[in-house]
C-alpha cells in the first residue's frame, strides 16, 4: 500500500487537530475529542493485522504518520505510546480468542489503550499487586506517569502476583479505577501522564498475561526500541512544526531588524540561511528516526524464536539510542534557533512558541539520554547488549500462567 493513500485518509484530521493546538496549550485543554477522532477513523488500528480488520501498515508507515501527527501537536504520538505497545504485544502473541477479540475491536474503532507501569517504588519490581481472594483476581496499586490513560478506554499495567510478574488490561472505567490528571511538568501537559490508582480492582483472568520472555514472544529490547521510537516521533513533530513557523512568521512580514525603510525579512541572505539550517535539522531528525524504526522493524521481521533473536533486537536497540542522541540535540537547537528569525515579537505570549521548547525539552528527559549514550559505548567497546533494567530483575520471575 502506498504511504500516500494511507496518509490521506488521516491528513484532514490531523490538519483539525493542529487548528487548534495554541490554543488547546495555551488554556490547557486535554485532547479527548482529538483523541476521538482518530479512535473511529481507525488510526488504533493500522498495526492490526487485515484478517482482522485493521490495515495491516508497516512499522515504517505508522511511524511516517506518527511524525505528521506530532507536527499537529507532539502530545499526540506521546499518548498513544500504550496503544501501540500493546497493538505490537497482540501481534506477537500466539493465537487466541482474547487475543482475536483484542484486535478485531481495536481494528473497528471501538478501544483505545492507555499505560500504566511506572511507580514511585524504589524498586525494578512493581509495589503493585495482584492476588486471588476467594477465586477474585484484584489489584491493587498507584501508578505515576500513566501516559494516555485519561483517555483510555483500557489500560495496560503490571502488577506482582505472588513471585510471578503479569501483565494485565485494566477496564479503565471500572470500579475502582481512579485517573488524576495531576502531571506537573512545564511540557507536554497534554499527555494525560497523570497518577492511576487501583483499589480492589477486579481483573478478568482472561485479560492477564505472565510477565516472560519464552519464545511466543520478543525480547524486551523490542518494546524498549518501540516506546523510544514513539518519543523520536513527537521530537521529529515538533522539529518539522519548528520549521512550519517560522515559514509562516516570516514569509507576511515586511520590515528586517536594522535596515531602514520597507523591506522583506524573506529576502533577507540571514533570515534565509536560518529557515535553510531549520530545514536542515528536520530532515537529518526525520532520518534518523525512521532509520532507527526500520532498524527495529527489521530485527523482527526476521525473528526466528531461537536464540539468535536477542541479539539482533538489541543490536537494533543500539541503533534506537544512537538515534536519540543526534535527535533531542538537533531538534533543542532547532527549538532555540527558531527566535532568530523574529526578534522580540517571537517571544509573544499569543504564538506560544516556547512550547516548543518545552515540549521537547520535557521528551527528552523521559528516558535519560546519558544512559542511553554510555550503553552504547558499552556496546562498542566491549559488545555489552543493553539490556534493560527489568529483563535484569526478572531471575526470580517464573513464566507460570495465573489462576
Amino acid at each position: 500500500m502506498i504511504y500516500d493513500e494511507i496518509a490521506a485518509d488521516f491528513r484532514p484530521i490531523i490538519a483539525r487537530i493542529a487548528a487548534n493546538a495554541v490554543m488547546r496549550e495555551d488554556q490547557r485543554i486535554l485532547p479527548h475529542e482529538e483523541v476521538e477522532w482518530l479512535k473511529r477513523a481507525g488510526f488504533g488500528g493500522l498495526r492490526v493485522p487485515r484478517e482482522f480488520g485493521g490495515r495491516g501498515v508497516t512499522l515504517d508507515d505508522l511511524f511516517r504518520l506518527l511524525i505528521e501527527l506530532g507536527a499537529a501537536d507532539s502530545n499526540l504520538p506521546q499518548l498513544l505510546r500504550g496503544h501501540i505497545a500493546f497493538v505490537e504485544t497482540q501481534r506477537a502473541l500466539p493465537d487466541s480468542p482474547a487475543r482475536s477479540n483484542w484486535l478485531r475491536r481495536i481494528a473497528a474503532g471501538e478501544i483505545l489503550f492507555g499505560n500504566a507501569q511506572a511507580e514511585r517504588s524504589g524498586s525494578s519490581t512493581p509495589a503493585t499487586t495482584l492476588e486471588n481472594r476467594d477465586g477474585r483476581f484484584l489489584l491493587n496499586g498507584r501508578k505515576y506517569y500513566s501516559t494516555g490513560t485519561l483517555f483510555a478506554d483500557w489500560i495496560w499495567s503490571g502488577a506482582r502476583y505472588g513471585d510471578t510478574l503479569v501483565a494485565l488490561a485494566v477496564p479503565a472505567q471500572g470500579p475502582g479505577v481512579t485517573r488524576i490528571d495531576d502531571w506537573d511538568g512545564f511540557g507536554q501537559r497534554l499527555t494525560g501522564s497523570g497518577t492511576t490508582i487501583y483499589e480492589d480492582v477486579e481483573i478478568d483472568p482472561v485479560h492477564i498475561l505472565p510477565w516472560d520472555e519464552s519464545d511466543s514472544v520478543r525480547p524486551l529490547a523490542h518494546t524498549t526500541g518501540l516506546y523510544q521510537c514513539i518519543l523520536l516521533a513527537s521530537l521529529a513533530g515538533i522539529g518539522r512544526s519548528v520549521l512550519r513557523e517560522a515559514v509562516e512568521y516570516v514569509r507576511p512580514r515586511t520590515r528586517t531588524f536594522g535596515i531602514p525603510g520597507n523591506s522583506l525579512p524573506r529576502d533577507e541572505p540571514l533570515v534565509q540561511r536560518v529557515v535553510g539550517r531549520l530545514a536542515s535539522l528536520s530532515f537529518a531528525v526525520d532520518a534518523a528516526t525512521l532509520e532507527a524504526v526500520r532498524r527495529v522493524e527489521d530485527a523482527d521481521t526476521y525473528r526466528r524464536f531461537d536464540e539468535t533473536d536477542e541479539a539482533r533486537y538489541y543490536t537494533a536497540l543500539v541503533a534506537v539510542f544512537e538515534a536519540q542522541q543526534v535527535v533531542i540535540d538537533l531538534v533543542l537547537q532547532a527549538t532555540t534557533l527558531l527566535f532568530e528569525v523574529g526578534g522580540a515579537s517571537a517571544t509573544a505570549v499569543d504564538r506560544q512558541l516556547d512550547r516548543f521548547w518545552r515540549n521537547a525539552r520535557t521528551i527528552a528527559s523521559h528516558n535519560p539520554a546519558i544512559y542511553r549514550e554510555q550503553a552504547i559505548g558499552d556496546f562498542y567497546l566491549n559488545g555489552t547488549l543493553p539490556k534493560s533494567q527489568l529483563r535484569q530483575a526478572n531471575g526470580k520471575v517464573s513464566s507460570a500462567p495465573v489462576g
